[in-house]
């Protein structure tokens, strides 16, 4: 297949923006995958800050960098990603180089707890007061469950109306999968 498929974009889009030695953000540590891809592309001297608010992800993230030593370059939260831009250094706001988000529910686990509008819409505005100027917040978003199509409904409305001259935004999809198939969205802070 020529076309990445959607998760694979994402990783493909941070690659351009995250350099070792820099710091990111992983929003949803969820299984810590991205947290560990993250983790990967800083290096031994970079930086990735994770979030989720669910004690069973902070736990399964710290198993699996603990396991590929991976541990020291991140710092974890549990906490809402609204609160991103309180949690993060303020000797790093201005230098975030990049931030990802995987919307919807933690797989495998309860699936009531899901990412909801204005906590992801509070931390993208947070992200975007501190990422650097060419930075890139990354989402990948699931809305086939019960509460997503809200979300995604919020989400979409929010970045139609992002000033473009602050940001550049991107809607990467499939339009013709089945099922509410997930879709990334990239927003790229210009200035």
């Amino acid at each position: 297949m020529i076309l990445s498929r959607v998760l694979p974009f994402a990783k493909e889009l941070l690659e351009k923006v995250v350099e070792s030695g820099g710091v990111a953000v992983d929003a949803t540590v969820g299984n810590g995958h991205d947290t560990q891809f993250l983790a990967e592309l800083v290096g031994e001297n970079g930086l990735v800050y994770g979030f989720d608010i669910q004690d069973d992800a902070i736990e399964a993230t710290q198993n699996r960098l603990r396991e590929n030593k991976l541990d020291d370059r991140v710092r974890l939260f549990t906490e809402s990603h609204a609160k991103v831009k309180e949690c993060v250094d303020d000797k790093y706001h201005g230098s975030i180089q990049g931030a990802m988000f995987n919307l919807g529910y933690l797989p495998g686990s309860d699936k009531s707890v899901i990412t909801k509008s204005d906590s992801t819409l509070a931390a993208i505005e947070g992200l975007m007061e501190i990422l650097m100027p060419g930075g890139l917040i990354v989402l990948v978003v699931y809305y086939g469950h019960e509460g997503g199509q809200d979300e995604k409904d919020s989400l979409t409305a929010f970045l139609h109306n992002m000033d473009q001259t602050n940001a550049h935004v991107l809607q990467y999809q499939f339009l013709n999968q089945k099922n509410t198939p997930p879709f990334v969205v990239a927003i790229e802070k210009r200035s």
